[in-house]
């Protein structure tokens, strides 16, 4: 008599790509998603891709919110990553600026998600311009420890690092169900996660 092996839990995460223009943010998603590398014009408002990850703890599916780094686009994107699971901050390594405007976005974050509700990674993309490094790697690793970030530099042009990053998301965004899970719930009753079978209502 052994038992049946129980069914492997499914989540679905809404995951969101904040940063400045041309940092490769829609290069990110289309190298992960699509094994695929073109140079892309600037994004208008906000793109969608989707990911299927069969992981031997779960089944997950990524939604992924590809926002425009414009000025022009800032007083919306709110809208876009309201209720997100996760985001990866890009800068581009080549560029001190969008280390800097990283910084802001981060600031954003905080102000609409408490502390451990959002995995956030801030991700240093574009290692193929090693040459032309103007935020080394160390200045990112710092950053990212004092505000207890996920960190990793990444190229989607040579696809360095791009599924790994992806998948240091989803393995804290797994590790926190597992946390939950076993904390009792204040009402006596095991917690459930409707997000696996009813698809949240998204804006826009």
């Amino acid at each position: 008599g052994t038992s049946p092996a129980e069914p492997r839990p499914s989540y679905v995460y809404k995951v969101v790509l904040l940063g400045s223009m041309s940092v490769g943010k829609s290069s990110l998603a289309c190298r992960y998603v699509r094994n695929d590398f073109r140079e892309l014009l600037p994004t208008v408002g906000c793109s969608f891709f989707t990911q299927m990850l069969d992981l031997e703890e779960a089944t997950v599916k990524f939604e992924i919110w590809d926002t425009a780094g414009q000025e022009k686009y800032q007083s919306v994107c709110h809208l876009y990553y309201r209720d997100a699971d996760a985001a990866l901050v890009v800068y581009d390594i080549a560029n001190k600026e969008t280390f800097s405007r990283a910084k802001l976005w981060l600031e954003e974050l905080e102000k609409r998600f408490l502390p451990d509700e959002i995995v956030i990674a801030l991700v240093g993309n574009k290692t193929d311009l090693a040459a032309e490094r103007e935020v080394t790697t160390e200045e990112g690793e710092e950053f990212a420890r004092t505000k207890g970030l996920l960190f990793m530099e990444t190229s989607a042009k040579s696809n360095h690092q791009v599924n790994d990053v992806f998948m240091s998301v989803v393995q804290e965004l797994l590790r926190r169900e597992k946390e939950k899970a076993s904390k009792p719930s204040p009402h006596g009753r095991s917690t459930v996660d409707l997000r696996a079978s009813e698809a949240r209502p998204r804006c826009c």
